[in-house]
């Protein structure tokens, strides 16, 4: 259902104010570009930003321009666990394909909070919902044990792990099998991530560069020898491209690569501001490099 290259989507502004002309133009970019998914309203959406109405306008967008040309997973997570059913109502209701949820952030869940968070979730609404599990934003980690009760529930079918730990893909896989979708959200360990058994990623660099993005998840999701050869030659041209997109705060460089590529401009909101001009030649040089400029 999700696999591959998934784009974590940006949210282009003007005037402070939603750029709909742009995001629209954005989407069937991908569309066209071989983007194997589309995840709006996360982080990298500047979810924390968006008034609800925005929050929903964004994921209507995506739904109506992608028109089932492509699955979307909207990000509907909260730290209130009835703001997080209330947006996957929304999306449910709008034709979404699935929710990305993430770990309540802030407020310091118990796994058995986590557990009891997902499930009022669960038993509310009925689109395929994806973990995210993001320790260094949400301070609280959740276990492949609590993942692993989840997964006896109905809509629960995998996880954006963004945890780092590369030997969380093994223990998942032992714990739950290869019917429980793992995508990393880690862009640099795709490829350690897929040959441990992950299917995909939820991405940042996608936004950039959507073809080479694609192109190395279906390489690196086959196993046999001449794929993995070819996901690590794209991979070794693409990292340099990761690492730049982190050295300050996303989503500012990955906004300030698509205005170098003319997909839209690098407006923030505040609390985050624009990159600073070291981080921008960084970013040149690594856009120089994997010749996406």
């Amino acid at each position: 259902m999700i696999k591959g290259s998934n784009v974590a989507l940006v949210t282009p502004f003007k005037n402070d104010k939603l750029d709909d002309e742009t995001y629209i133009k954005l989407i069937h970019f991908h569309i066209k570009n071989g983007t194997n998914g589309l995840v709006p309203a996360g982080t990298t959406g500047e979810s924390p930003t968006l008034s609800h109405d925005e929050h929903e306008r964004v994921i209507e967008l995506c739904v109506r321009e992608s028109a089932g040309k492509l699955p979307v997973f909207a990000g509907t997570g909260s730290n209130s666990t009835k703001e997080a059913i209330s947006l996957t109502s929304h999306a449910e209701n709008i034709g979404a394909s699935g929710a990305l949820i993430v770990t309540p952030y802030y407020n310091k869940p118990t796994q058995e909070g986590l557990y009891q968070h997902y499930k009022s979730i669960n038993d509310k609404c009925g689109i395929p919902i994806i973990i995210y599990n993001i320790p260094g934003r949400s301070v609280i980690d959740m276990s492949v044990d609590t993942m692993a009760r989840l997964y006896e529930l109905k809509n629960i079918i995998g996880v954006k792990d963004a945890t780092g730990d590369l030997n969380r893909v093994d223990q998942t896989l032992k714990k739950m099998g290869k019917d429980f979708i793992q995508l990393t959200g880690n862009d640099d360990n795709a490829l350690e991530f897929n040959k441990r058994g992950g299917v995909g990623a939820i991405s940042v660099t996608a936004n950039i560069a959507p073809k080479l993005c694609s192109e190395f998840q279906k390489f690196s999701i086959m196993s046999d020898e001449k794929s993995i050869s070819e996901a690590e030659r794209l991979d070794k041209i693409l990292q340099p491209v990761h690492h730049s997109m982190f050295v300050e705060s996303n989503p500012s460089p990955v906004k300030y690569a698509a205005k170098l590529l003319d997909l839209c401009n690098d407006d923030v909101r505040l609390p985050l501001v624009k990159i600073t001009d070291p981080t921008k030649e960084t970013i040149k040089k690594a856009l120089l490099s994997a010749k996406l400029i």
